[in-house]
């Protein structure tokens, strides 16, 4: 006689028939969510399916028009935030909301800083965000003494996480959290919210990288249109079936057609010895019509190397051409005059202005030019061009993660600009807006841009470009042909050896002529 299956556990949280209209457009109809007990549970869905609403709702922000929250079978309905972590509701944004100029322990306790009889108890207060850096396995890594402003990213990333913790919570939201991370500080993070799903925690997971939520989750729920498509077991759904879910759509290629090798043209770009700050000795070409992959740890000199060609860094040692002219580029001014043009990383702090229009910000750049240059901008042409629909007097800061980068987009081409440098591109967007970015970015590259691309996602890296250039410590590591493996970026990225001989080999065929 076999044994009955083992009963699910319990449900924490569920969410039933949310309904929610904005000035009577429904952004929710009917959506139910259930959560269990030591369970990671992803949503997932393209910009504008609904999830930030959901998620909003769900911690006090919005009030549902239809619908009801329960916790642990209760009813609750939560109309402020502060009610919701009362409840053991918490949420980590995608953006963090550290103070810089403050210490970890005084971040995590902002405001609830235990007492003594003449004032802050600090002694109280550090133990007690040292035992919450604990229950993350930073304590060894991050002081609680420590200014926020001097810890890197990730490890700003756990602070939030830890201030979360502090307020005990049962259900934990974690919003795009390593959106700013590398590879390796992802598996480091993977491994802490491991960790606090053993010991009981519901973590709802918002993310759009799909290899993370089928290393990490438990189940997906998927969004589209704010209506529940489905809630499926993640070790029972493959990539395509979930991105069917997202986009009602099969696509079939997730990345365009590299070029054909007669399609490349001739040198746009190149840099020679080039050295500035961190980096040193770079040697680097940039072929009209050639997709350049550019990948590397963090602090490898990447995001360094694109301001350095944007003129935003001035160059301390080597040459530069463009076009076959030796160029010195002395400011941003200058680079956009010789036609080339830089997608920032953080596009919302430094990409756009958020709350100017969408015609002002694709016009940013040519006004630079000249009144002359913006004015022989066809404006409507170009927005169809990127495929942006909707009147261009809406402010950027409403337009979803896909539509601002095409904007950001829109406004070099408004330039001309022949060499574009796009610094993580897909950065914070769904996968069907994704695939919009990558088919342009390769239709710019057949009409004679040179293009370089520097993503932390390898599989994006190697899906989309025709040439991989990887970083190390501030200078060229080496090359490897299109279609290259991880494992041979890797090895290149970090310095170990190759002891099959593969990635050595790959550099010498994919060299720069």
């Amino acid at each position: 006689m076999t044994a009955d299956p083992r009963p699910p556990d319990p449900v924490v949280l569920g969410m039933y028939g949310i309904s929610k209209r904005f000035f009577g457009v429904t952004v929710l109809d009917d959506v139910r969510l259930e959560c269990r007990a030591g369970e990671i549970h992803a949503v997932m869905g393209e910009n504008g399916a609904g999830k930030s609403t959901l998620m909003k709702i769900l911690v006090g922000v919005h009030q549902p028009d239809a619908g009801r929250i329960e916790l642990n079978g209760a009813p609750v309905r939560f109309h402020h935030p502060r009610q919701a972590l009362a409840a053991g509701v918490s949420i980590v944004h995608q953006e963090l909301t550290l103070l810089p100029e403050r210490t970890v322990a005084e971040n995590i306790f902002l405001g609830r800083e235990p007492r003594r009889r003449f004032g802050v108890d600090r002694a109280a207060m550090d133990q007690a965000a040292t035992r919450l850096l604990a229950a993350l396995g930073a304590e060894d890594v991050i002081s609680p003494r420590s200014l926020v402003g001097r810890l890197p990213v990730a490890r700003q990333q756990l602070v939030e996480i830890a201030k979360a913790l502090s307020f005990e919570p049962r259900v934990l939201v974690l919003d795009e959290p390593t959106a700013a991370l590398s590879p390796h500080e992802v598996d480091a993070l993977f491994d802490r919210i491991r960790r606090l799903r053993a010991d009981g925690l519901t973590v709802l997971y918002i993310s759009h990288r799909l290899r993370e939520v089928f290393d990490l989750t438990d189940r997906i729920t998927v969004l589209k249109d704010g209506r529940r498509v489905d809630t499926v077991e993640t070790a029972e759904v493959n990539t395509r079936r979930l991105v069917h879910l997202m986009v009602g759509r099969e696509l079939d290629h997730y990345y365009p057609p590299r070029a054909a090798p007669g399609r490349i043209g001739p040198v746009r770009l190149a840099v020679r010895g080039a050295g500035a700050g961190l980096l040193h000795d770079v040697d680097l070409d940039l072929r009209a019509g050639e997709i350049v992959g550019l990948a590397g740890l963090a602090g490898s000199g990447r995001t360094e190397l694109a301001r350095l060609l944007f003129g935003a860094t001035r160059m301390t040692a080597g040459s530069l051409t463009v076009d076959g002219r030796a160029r010195r580029l002395r400011s941003p001014r200058h680079a956009i005059r010789r036609g080339i043009g830089l997608l920032t990383e953080d596009r919302k702090s430094e990409g756009l202005v958020l709350q100017r229009s969408v015609r002002d910000n694709t016009l940013l750049a040519a006004r630079s030019l000249g009144r002359g240059a913006a004015r022989r901008v066809a404006l409507a042409d170009l927005l169809d061009r990127v495929r942006l629909r909707g009147g261009t007097d809406r402010e950027v800061r409403y337009l979803s993660g896909g539509n601002q980068q095409k904007v950001v987009l829109a406004r070099w081409l408004a330039t001309g600009a022949r060499v574009l440098i796009f610094d993580e591109p897909t950065r914070g967007i769904d996968v069907g807006a994704k695939a919009s970015i990558h088919e342009l970015m390769r239709e710019l590259a057949d009409a004679g841009a040179a293009i370089l691309m520097i993503s932390s996602e390898l599989p994006e890296v190697i899906g989309m470009a025709d040439r991989i250039v990887v970083l190390r410590q501030g200078t060229v590591a080496g090359e490897l042909p299109a279609g290259a493996s991880e494992a041979e970026i890797m090895l290149l990225a970090t310095g170990e050896p190759d002891r099959t001989g593969a990635a050595a080999g790959a550099s010498r065929e994919g060299g720069t002529a």
